[in-house]
């Protein structure tokens, strides 16, 4: 078994010949493989394209199956014969062959003959060899007076045969795999799957034929998918931190892709599932062209080979939408909130018009469960991250405990940069931002809310593999995960909230030298004061920014909360003037309706018993200083 896969291997190599992998190995390895000036065959499995080692593989396959498939039938004549020596199939020769094989036994143990294993034997050659005389002398010994441990140590050796040719190949392909252990975690997920299938397909094939489990080959491949696992994780680890730094904090259009991962939470349907099961039809029909011809040589046919090449080729598309957000152009004056935004959703709005003439389907929002949610470039690559991970848990089942923990650690970590580059300013330090505005927090709140709405989703699917045993530590992990995101998401709309309550108090602060002015005795000034019209600016842009953004419910949340902010702050900043004259009551009147207009307008979603919106301290405060006149 170990010569013929060793003489496949160093057959086949030449036809399965690929662009070689040298350039990117170090001068180390190159050294370490060379022999002889050449490449070794460590060296040649190495540079083998993911497709040609599977065909190899299979090619592999087949020979070690036709080699167990005449040892199995070997195994079930000689079991079937020590089995019915008594029966009209076990002639005297067949008898008397046993006969002289366990006398022949019997006489090596006790001159201390080496191996206990019984030679294979020709009944038919054994008896043509016998004297006359030992026939005779053999006529006497009928089958039934065979020795039963002989007969048992025959069964058991036979069957130790048959296992022993199993495990030769399952130690063979263990070096196979174990050649190619530093390329295979840097593969595709589908080219992975492919040698995992393949080796799973030939672990199962092997041990119905052995009838013992092979503990060391199907070690080496869990050992291989755990560090493809790992591998994978990283590469995404590092990705989603280069991602977050550079973030911008953009609103940028959803291609359909997206939306189509997001359905795939909701039925169950892994994105690959119908390419990976294409890809196993063809490869399934690939294995059957490689064989041998007349003369016993390897042949593998060309057409075949053709159509086997260009397997495993589809890619869970590596999405960056790094490009789709342009820089924002920089004013030479200090630009105000509202210049930012304009200037940020005109870039977002150029760069999304850049994407639909490539020829990409896109939305503004990414629905789920029938919510929009508006997306940044980092929201959209990390459901993307997501997605991979539910495929390598669907299809890796023997992980999905540690895919768990992977997924549990990206959110995390996805969870806990954001709140630090937006609640804690961190992105005008590595993404180069001047502030951190409304509009960048309402986009983070749609990010987390959405992140937060897809958590119980992505958890029932992993949970399908996960076993029993482990899924109460792992629940109770997502679980704290999915808590820290609502936190999250309820601190940013607290913070949006603090905002305003900011941006009143500091039109306040400039009150006292305006009201001083109320009391001169000519009132020219028919409007309300520029402290009042300020503050009413504030709010109705942060209503304008946060409706086009925000959910109504968390629209409703906030200006909740800053409805009761700008009646204390304001009743209270008034209250402490004594305002006497005409002139000055007139204009705190004048400025006082102006301010419980923009409050009476703020989509709260509450009012008083009288049915008055939005109804406070200010508006007590008004009746208590005009009384009839305050209608």
């Amino acid at each position: 078994m170990k010569t013929t896969i060793k003489n496949a291997v160093a057959e086949l190599l030449p036809a399965f010949s690929a662009q070689s992998l040298e350039s990117e190995r170090t001068s180390a390895e190159r050294t370490a493989d060379t022999d002889g000036g050449g490449l070794s065959l460590a060296s040649k499995l190495r540079s083998l394209s993911s497709e040609n080692f599977v065909l190899l593989l299979s090619a592999i396959f087949n020979i070690v199956q036709a080699h167990l498939v005449q040892a199995a039938e070997v195994k079930k004549a000689i079991e079937w014969i020590m089995c019915n020596v008594d029966g009209h199939y076990a002639a005297d020769s067949v008898a008397a062959a046993i006969s002289v094989g366990a006398a022949t036994a019997e006489t090596a143990y006790e001159s201390g003959s080496q191996g206990s294993s019984l030679l294979p034997f020709s009944p038919q050659r054994s008896t043509s060899k016998l004297t006359s005389s030992q026939l005779k002398s053999n006529d006497a010994a009928s089958p039934s007076n065979i020795s039963r441990n002989f007969r048992a140590d025959v069964l058991r050796e036979n069957t130790e045969a048959v296992f022993a040719a199993c495990d030769a190949a399952h130690g063979r392909w263990a070096k196979l795999l174990g050649v190619r252990a530093v390329l295979h975690p840097k593969l595709r997920l589908v080219e992975f799957l492919s040698i995992y299938n393949i080796t799973q397909e030939f672990i199962t094939a092997t041990e119905k034929i052995g009838g013992r489990l092979g503990y060391s080959i199907r070690g080496t491949m869990q050992s291989q998918a755990k560090g493809f696992v790992d591998f994978q994780h990283e590469m995404r680890m590092t990705k989603i931190k280069a991602v977050l730094d550079q973030e911008t904090w953009v609103e940028v259009d959803v291609p359909d892709e997206f939306q189509a991962i997001v359905a795939s939470l909701f039925y169950s349907e892994p994105l690959i599932s119908e390419a990976l099961n294409d890809t196993q039809v063809e490869m399934t029909t690939s294995y059957g062209e490689v064989g041998t011809s007349n003369d016993g040589s390897f042949v593998i046919d060309n057409e075949a080979q053709n159509a086997a090449q260009k397997l495993v080729r589809m890619n869970s598309t590596e999405v960056s939408l790094q490009n789709s957000v342009q820089k924002k152009s920089t004013p030479s004056t200090e630009p105000t909130e509202s210049n930012k935004v304009m200037t940020a959703t005109s870039s977002a709005q150029h760069n999304n018009h850049k994407v639909k003439e490539r020829g990409k389907s896109t939305s503004q929002t990414l629905s789920c469960g029938g919510v929009g949610y508006h997306m940044v470039n980092c929201g959209l690559i990390l459901l993307k991250m997501l997605s991979e991970y539910m495929d390598m848990n669907n299809y890796l089942p023997t992980l999905s405990s540690e895919v768990v923990h992977r997924v549990v650690e990206i959110l995390k970590f996805f969870n806990t940069r954001t709140c630090q580059l937006i609640l804690g300013a961190g992105a005008m330090q590595v993404s180069g931002l001047k502030s951190i505005t409304s509009k960048h927090l309402a986009l983070a709140s749609q990010v987390i809310s959405f992140v937060y709405a897809i958590i119980p989703e992505i958890r029932r699917v992993l949970f399908l593999k996960v076993p029993e045993a482990r899924k109460a530590l792992l629940l109770s992990e997502i679980d704290r995960v999915a808590q820290d995101y609502k936190v999250h998401q309820e601190e940013i709309l607290t913070k949006l909230v603090q905002i305003m309550r900011e941006r009143v108090l500091y039109h306040l602060r400039k009150l006292p030298p305006v009201v001083e002015s109320w009391n001169r005795p000519v009132d020219t000034d028919s409007q309300p004061s520029l402290i009042a019209k300020e503050i009413v600016k504030e709010v109705n842009y942060l209503q304008r920014i946060l409706s086009r953004t925000l959910h109504e419910a968390d629209i409703q949340a906030i200006f909740r909360q800053v409805v009761i902010d700008l009646h204390k702050e304001t009743s209270e900043a008034f209250s402490r003037f004594e305002i006497s004259s005409p002139q000055a009551k007139g204009r705190l009147h004048r400025d006082i309706t102006l301010i419980l207009g923009c409050i009476r307008s703020l989509p709260s979603g509450s009012s008083s018993e009288s049915g008055t919106l939005n109804w406070g301290q200010l508006d007590e405060f008004f009746l208590q200083r005009f009384g009839s006149e305050a209608g």
